[in-house]
């Protein structure tokens, strides 16, 4: 082809012709597909050039014409892919975004694989492009299926393979981008992105189609993600609030709606086990953990079919992974502390480990639950011992409570009622922090059954007056709204 136009060459989207570059895992998915009956399964995030690798190497292998190519992301593909399953004589069958598929559709699909599989067919083949983890999910339906398919993971492609890409393109535009090494670092491993900063660097330095004479183009990196940015900000920036505040905005709480989405774009791989995130960010533990075990992030995500359109939530494993490989750019290039204050959130940073942390007496306990929950439906950390058992099992109690009564808890709320000077623990643990009532992170939450004494040490300290005889709940919906407030200031 001659006089190739900018748009053929860095192509931002359908397959490259001039600037292919076979991945790593290219000869793998040639074998694959000439093994009679066997399924294949290529995963791997969103941009790194899953489906380009297939359409090539079926190319090459003489069979791009015979495949039925099927999308889940279509209803009449779906509609297709249900009436299929179980057929024979289908030739290559290539199933893209297989995630999106209902969990009834991928069972049906793993049993069909294995059956091809066991009688190795060379008339029907399925080959599954997903994100992720998609082999995983397979197998969970069918756990001896993992012998039968052959999985074949894309990782981020090597520098020199981004490298390579980046220069077919200037063979072809007889340019020389200055900035290669820049696009490299940029592009994360993923082919896409270094496309679409090939492309602009192009459109800016004026270079449409092949050049007669070379030329050198200077035009720095900076100046061009600033512009991607902008013009991605008119798509994504909307979408990224609503993720990272959540069904409700709680601006003293500890965020973790923001949090999750800030470890996704940190992430070098465009995917997280939250899980995994957790253990890497045990100040966030608590209040990321409440909105996976109720279920908010789930129903969140469900309750907004946008979401779908730029990240994938896998509420059976709790995986999250980057659909559009351009949200993934503009994710990375927010400025994240600038981000938490245009929200409005006021602890992004967190000194302490826990907010508050509860001591009561066990009488106390259902008060003490009550304002657990009040306190973590705003996404505040809260240290209460019935939440931690599983964590404290086989540890020594005393090593493992110390230290969030002396300093890990910014803020101890202590429930003195009459039984609370007679409890073992109760006395161990405001043994823990009875230093820190000149330091004003101690407060007292004093029962009127049990006022102390004027000359008792805790009467100069302010604190909260709770009667057992009123209404229970409007009092400590009361104490709850205090305690944010406390922390708010």
């Amino acid at each position: 082809m001659s006089n190739p136009k900018l748009e053929e060459v860095y192509k931002i989207s359908g397959i490259p012709s001039y600037t292919f570059v076979e991945p790593v895992e290219y000869n793998k998915i040639i074998v694959s597909l000439r093994t009679p009956g066997r399924g294949i399964v290529i995963e791997g995030p969103s941009g790194i050039g899953k489906t380009v690798a297939v359409m090539k190497a079926l190319n090459k292998n003489g069979i791009s014409d015979i495949t039925m190519k099927l999308s889940a992301r279509k209803p009449n593909d779906v509609a297709t892919i249900e009436k299929i399953i179980g057929q024979r004589d289908l030739g290559v069958v290539l199933i893209d975004d297989f995630h999106k598929l209902s969990a009834e559709l991928k069972e049906r699909i793993a049993d069909f694989l294995k059956t091809l599989a066991d009688e190795e067919k060379d008339d029907t083949k399925i080959v599954i492009v997903g994100i992720n983890r998609a082999g995983d999910t397979l197998i969970k339906f069918a756990s001896d299926l993992g012998n039968r398919i052959d999985i074949i993971r894309f990782e981020t492609n090597p520098q020199e393979k981004i490298m390579e890409l980046i220069e077919k393109g200037e063979q072809a535009l007889n340019i020389e981008i200055s900035s290669k090494n820049d696009i490299i670092a940029e592009s994360h491993g993923s082919f896409y992105l270094a496309q679409m900063l090939a492309h602009e660097i192009c459109l800016t330095g004026n270079i449409l189609e092949h050049c007669k004479q070379k030329q050198i183009i200077s035009v720095s990196l900076e100046v061009i993600k600033q512009i991607i940015y902008e013009r991605q900000s008119l798509t994504f920036k909307k979408i990224t609030k609503d993720l990272a505040t959540g069904p409700r905005l709680r601006k003293q709480g500890r965020a973790p709606y923001f949090n999750v989405l800030y470890w996704l774009a940190k992430s070098d791989s465009w995917s997280i086990s939250i899980d995994d995130e957790i253990r890497n960010n045990p100040d966030h533990r608590s209040s990321v953990q409440q909105i996976i075990q109720k279920g908010y992030l789930k129903d969140f995500y469900n309750k907004n079919p946008d979401f779908s359109k730029v990240i994938h939530l896998d509420s059976s494993t709790y995986t999250l992974t980057v659909e559009d490989p351009q949200f993934i750019f503009f994710l990375r290039n927010i400025i994240w502390n600038k981000f938490a204050k245009q929200l409005g959130y006021k602890n992004i940073h967190f000194e302490s480990k826990y907010d508050f942390a509860l001591s009561f007496a066990g009488q106390d306990r259902e008060i003490a639950k009550m304002i657990f929950e009040g306190l973590t439906e705003n996404e505040i950390d809260v240290f209460y011992d019935e939440n931690e058992k599983h964590r404290i099992l086989a540890q020594n109690i005393e090593d493992y409570l110390g230290p969030i009564y002396k300093s890990e808890a910014k803020y101890v709320v202590c429930l003195l009622s009459p039984n609370y000077p007679e409890r073992i623990w109760a006395k161990f643990e405001s043994e823990q922090f009875k230093d820190r009532f000149g330091t004003h992170s101690v407060i007292p939450i004093i029962f009127k059954t049990s006022l102390p004494s004027m000359f008792d040490p805790i009467s100069k300290v302010g604190s909260i007056c709770y009667d057992p005889s009123k209404d229970v709940e409007s009092q400590l919906n009361t104490i709850v709204e205090l305690l944010i407030k406390k922390l708010d200031d």
